[in-house]
């Protein structure tokens, strides 16, 4: 228990090395060591804990900057209480140890355990997460990771088509889907589209199940009167192509695997949630599939980056963690309000564009939308206004254990009762 700490360290962590400094419950500073990071560095920083204080490890508060990685798992695993804060907010803090502006790792060490021994509100307590919550974060981020690449990938390939070859973005606006990467391979320049026939295109469009598209407008479009372009250019072009198209098959291979594996993950916490005998109780996942705009990325995303604030339904957390809480500065006379800047980026993009689908199919958050729009407000306000309306309504829906439901006229009732 939080009421049971009499010790405070602070951790500077590194790449190599983590500086410590260890406190007394009046402040005073009992020991200062470093340690390599490696298993049997942390081991020792766990041993030299607990032997220098002699005390149980829910006795000895943690304070560090990282929220994660093995130093912090490692001191969860072994009982510490663990806090995080954010840089910043510990650069106001270390000035209250110096106005010169000087900084070094031992110094840190020192302010971070001082400040969780005075200002215990301004830091976040950690909590284990389970395997299937790691697992999960690890995937979103990787697909995350991975759809970012496609697009710097398709973004490269639309450019070299541009060079000797327009004709065929007139087909599609992902040029990195398969299909369209099938059919550059069967016809990779306009000579060659000359010469393709109706059944070989034909082919390629029923193997990917393409029927918005028939052969003999693909051909057509193929056909147009081609670039006069330099010698080589389409050589060069085409090998640059070949090179993007066999990163793109990976892409495209690894950003299913990962969706798969969200599916999975998100089907297994579903599950963890439903025990037995206790059918009638809805679960978290199951509440936020219900929602509209919430698919298998928002899900995950909400999930692996919200979940802490979610578990406590803090309706506040969230929407600052998400962008969607405003920032108000106020001096003397002067008061202005301006756009939240210091948040989750993968929360803020997930909350956009829950915002942006749920005005497509939930009539309340349209015309919330629309309201804000004639007051004046410019898109991407006025959906992060919708989001925030909808991030109090997930947390209502979550303490009262109910899915989202809205009656013809568009109310929510599961939120308003």
């Amino acid at each position: 228990m939080i009421e049971d700490v009499r010790w405070f360290a602070g951790i500077d962590w590194a790449t190599r090395s983590h500086s410590v400094c260890l406190l007394d419950a009046e402040g005073r500073q009992v020991a200062q060591h470093a340690f390599d990071h490696g298993g049997a560095g942390l081991t020792e920083l766990r041993d030299w804990l607990l032997e220098k204080t002699k005390a149980a490890p829910g006795e000895i508060a943690v304070a560090i900057e990282m929220p994660h990685g093995p130093v912090v798992e490692m001191l969860l695993e072994h009982g510490f209480v663990v806090f995080a804060i954010n840089p910043k907010q510990l650069d106001r803090f270390r000035d209250r140890f110096t106005v010169a502006g000087a900084k070094d790792d031992r110094r840190d060490a020192h302010v971070l355990g001082a400040s969780l021994r005075t200002d215990r509100a301004a830091f976040r307590r950690l909590v284990a997460d389970d395997a299937a919550m790691i697992e999960l974060r690890e995937w979103s981020r990787l697909a995350d990771e991975l759809q970012q690449e496609r697009t710097r990938l398709a973004n490269r390939l639309r450019q070299q088509l541009w060079r000797y070859y327009p004709q065929t973005t007139k087909l599609t606006d992902d040029v990195a889907d398969e299909w369209f990467l099938a059919l550059w391979e069967k016809v990779p320049t306009p000579a060659s589209a000359v010469k393709a026939s109706e059944k070989a295109i034909a082919a390629v469009l029923r193997d990917y199940r393409i029927r918005r598209l028939n052969a003999a407008t693909v051909l057509g479009t193929l056909r147009e009167a081609p670039l006069f372009v330099a010698p080589g250019t389409t050589e060069a072009a085409c090998a640059h192509i070949r090179s993007l198209a066999a990163r793109l098959h990976l892409v495209n291979r690894q950003i299913k695997e990962a969706h798969q594996n969200l599916d999975r993950l998100c089907a297994e916490l579903e599950g963890e949630e439903h025990p037995s005998g206790q059918s009638a109780e809805q679960c978290d996942v199951t509440i936020l599939r219900s929602w509209p705009g919430i698919g298998r990325i928002n899900l995950a995303t909400l999930l692996a980056e919200a979940a802490e604030p979610l578990r406590r339904r803090d309706y506040h957390a969230l929407r600052a963690l998400a962008g969607a809480a405003p920032v108000t500065r106020q001096s003397g006379k002067q008061r202005f309000v301006i756009r939240r800047l210091a948040c989750n980026r993968r929360l803020q993009s997930a909350l956009h564009h829950w915002s942006r689908v749920a005005i497509q199919h939930d009539a309340a958050s349209r015309r919330r939308y629309d309201a804000l729009r004639r007051k004046g407000h410019g898109h991407a306000r006025a959906l992060r206004s919708v989001g925030d309306r909808l991030l109090f309504a997930l947390c209502t829906t979550l303490k009262r254990q109910i899915p989202y439901d809205a009656d013809p006229n568009g109310t929510i009732t599961s939120a308003n009762g």
